[in-house]
């Protein structure tokens, strides 16, 4: 690994969203884990600048979802999300409008553990398919309009997957969100013979899988709890995902392990989504690793990884819940178990504010639309903060009601709508500006 002098300044970044092969979403359709360039961005406009005292309106509250922290995807006038009921964890539709269940589908056993059990994954929809990873590494596809099962694998089984594990407790199985790209879904099985693999979206069938070599001290072998997501960086189209042991790029027409980045890893959990801008990813851990920027740059093997900046765990870490880049800046919830706003210059590492204590309690999964960024809090706490790097300016707060196990679902907008699973509920707000009211 290459380390470049620090600080560089490059100017302010745009975001390259990533378009899957079944065309541009439109501005309402949260198909996938994190929006359609999984960059926890919506592209909707007209929305509230700043919430009433109680929050927005909501307007339905719907049950029968099951146990889980599954977030939601909502494309086509459907919810899709994952529960376990019973014995059984299922992938689950419903009707967007008010919430009705229309299909439930086996995906394989429920997590049944006291504490922190339930489903983990996002639903991948696209077209008239729907994809699915049980937290035992049950795979499905599945038909949208019936649910039927297409097809199904199994991580475990078929390429002896398993999931970083540090004893004790600290076993929190799959919780990966399927991503497809063009005529293939990428999942994680996590070992080093199979650290990635690609399939045939219509039949499930194996195009390759990517092997790794040692990646170094850091961390724990198996998969970490990230999902992965395509770069076009160095000119070479890449899946760059977050394992047990580290940051990986896996060329996408081949499996071939390009690079790797051990440093970011720890010895508990691996959880954030990376971020990845033009030929950069940035990426950031909890349990004190702390944060990186990394530069991708062609040589004679493929691609290198060039490290831009180290933040040690001190000045930034995110536990889980994920980074937002808007602008050139980086905002996330900073801390172990904590969500304290920040904002971090992404070209340079400098904390432009923060880290803030607000009345959330616990990690925070934050989004961004509208100017807005959305952070929702373990104790069930939203707020809604403007997207400035030039200090923290909050603009309304809320408490989801009936909040009993941890608030880890991330939230949604689509429709101008604010979609939040709430274990076995699904509650939705309205957050359109009365200016934009259809």
């Amino acid at each position: 690994m290459e380390k470049e002098t620090p600080v560089h300044r490059f100017g302010v970044w745009t975001i390259a969203l990533l378009v899957l092969a079944g065309g541009a979403a439109s501005g309402a359709d949260w198909p996938q884990w994190r929006g359609p360039a999984r960059d926890a961005r919506s592209a909707e406009t007209g929305l509230l600048q700043s919430w009433p005292e109680g929050g927005p309106p909501l307007l339905w509250t719907a049950e029968g979802f099951g146990a889980g922290y599954s977030s939601v995807a909502v494309t086509a006038g459907r919810v899709f999300t994952m529960g376990d009921i019973g014995k059984d964890q299922f992938l689950i539709a419903a009707s967007d409008k008010d919430g009705r269940i229309l299909w439930k589908q086996r995906v394989g056993p429920a997590w049944t553990e006291e504490m922190f059990g339930g489903s983990r994954g996002t639903p991948t929809v696209e077209g008239d398919r729907v994809y699915a990873l049980g937290s035992d590494g049950d795979l499905l596809c599945a038909d949208t309009k019936s649910g039927d099962p297409v097809w199904r694998r199994d991580l475990t089984e078929d390429f002896s997957g398993k999931v970083m594990f540090a004893g004790g407790r600290y076993d929190w199985r799959f919780s990966e969100s399927p991503l497809i790209d063009g005529d293939r879904l990428i999942v994680t099985p996590g070992v080093p013979g199979a650290a990635l693999v690609a399939l045939e979206k219509t039949t499930g069938e194996e195009i390759w899988r990517a092997s790794i070599p040692e990646m170094g001290p850091h961390g724990l072998d198996g998969a970490g709890y990230a999902s992965a997501v395509i770069s076009e960086a160095a000119g070479v189209r890449q899946y760059v995902q977050l394992l047990g042991r580290g940051l990986v790029g896996i060329e996408a027409d081949t499996g071939r392990f390009l690079w790797g980045y051990n440093r970011i890893a720890n010895n508990v959990a691996n959880i954030p989504t990376p971020i990845v801008s033009n030929d950069y990813v940035f990426a950031s851990s909890g349990y004190g690793a702390g944060a990186v920027l990394l530069r991708l740059e062609k040589n004679e093997q493929g691609v290198k990884a060039r490290e831009i900046f180290f933040l040690e765990g001190a000045v930034m870490q995110n536990h889980h819940g994920g980074l937002v880049l808007h602008e050139g800046h980086v905002y996330s919830g900073n801390g172990l178990n904590k969500g304290f706003p920040m904002a971090v210059e992404m070209t340079s590492g400098l904390v432009q504010w923060g880290p803030v204590r607000n009345a959330g309690r616990g990690s925070a999964a934050p989004m961004y639309a509208d100017g807005r960024l959305y952070y929702r809090y373990q104790n069930g706490l939203m707020v809604l903060v403007e997207a400035t790097s030039e200090g923290y300016r909050e603009h309304g707060s809320f408490m989801i009601p009936g909040v009993k196990k941890e608030s880890w679902s991330h939230a949604v907008i689509s429709d101008r709508k604010l979609f939040l699973r709430e274990q076995d509920r699904l509650l939705v707000y309205d957050v359109a500006s009365p200016h934009t009211k259809r």
